[in-house]
């Protein structure tokens, strides 16, 4: 049976609240866009953030930091503890309107309320437009029965769409539909990786670990191209960079001997500093010289 919190109608939390939950400071939560999400700009830190809160505690917010664009979702009931990175990643069922749910992959943060979408531009287009979400996490409610948050939301034609701007991320992209009916690994149906990338640990980083998610074109002849990264956690890792480096060494093939369609494929990478302890979603190391 799956829980239904009240809602939708907003409120404003207490700016402090709010810098908390969305990790800036509380003086930047100056500036409100009506019937809009909210807008929070702080040049001097490269961020735009577009977010929104529910008076059940939920929390959408969409970012650009520093380049690297990212929607999370706050507020839901905290997750357990994972291991390690791949088993931080969860499926939520997302839909909109009367479509059906579908899952979407997202990473549980270090706050364990909240969880990063794995294709966050894609996302954020479909929040953009405003009305009913369904969002649906298995297992989250009590006793184990699904939680389901069915809310409004606001259309934003401002607050989304400069956060994207601010990621070069375009506003519409036809590309999108390409995702659907892709496997969870990203991949079209019977194919699969013949010479998988393998991207260099981003040199003067200090992240023990992270996580970066990159889209690129299939090509027929197993080469792929034109690749983004999606999204990369910790924010302004590098991550996302090195795997967009690396991509152009990787070879598809078809299982069934077929031609690969032309058509964009997602994949992740996940990265771990040899001999740092396991952390979910990265620990900033401190550099040798200033021990």
């Amino acid at each position: 049976m799956s829980s239904q919190p009240k809602g939708p109608p907003r409120y404003r939390r207490s700016a402090v609240v709010l810098a908390l939950a969305l990790g800036v400071a509380a003086p930047a939560l100056a500036q409100d866009v009506a019937a809009d999400w909210d807008l929070t700009l702080k040049p001097e830190d490269r961020l735009t953030v577009a977010h929104t809160v529910y008076d059940n505690g939920l929390l959408l917010a969409a970012r650009c930091q520093a380049g690297v664009f990212q929607v999370m979702i706050g507020g839901r009931p905290e997750a357990p503890p994972a291991r390690d990175l791949p088993t931080a990643r969860r499926l939520l069922g997302i839909g909109f309107g009367d479509e059906p749910v579908s899952d979407y992959g997202f990473l549980i943060g270090e706050n364990r309320q909240f969880a990063f979408a794995e294709l966050a531009a894609p996302l954020a287009r479909s929040m953009r437009e405003g009305g009913r979400m369904q969002i649906v996490a298995a297992g989250a409610g009590e006793g184990g029965r699904n939680l389901r948050y069915i809310i409004d939301l606001p259309p934003s034609n401002t607050a989304i769409d400069q956060a994207l701007a601010s990621c070069g991320r375009p506003l519409v992209d036809p590309r999108d539909a390409e995702l659907e009916g892709l496997e969870d690994d990203g991949l079209p149906k019977n194919i699969t990786w013949r010479k998988t990338p393998q991207p260099q640990y981003p040199e003067g980083r200090t992240y023990s670990s992270g996580l970066a998610v990159v889209s690129c074109l299939a090509r027929p002849d197993g080469r792929v191209s034109d690749c983004v990264a999606e999204t990369e956690v910790p924010a302004n890792s590098g991550f996302g960079a090195a795997v967009v480096r690396a991509a152009r060494q990787g070879r598809l093939e078809n299982r069934d001997g077929g031609p690969i369609p032309l058509m964009r494929i997602v994949y992740r990478t996940y990265f771990h500093l040899a001999g740092a302890s396991e952390e979910t979603t990265g620990t900033l190391l401190r550099s040798r010289r200033n021990e």
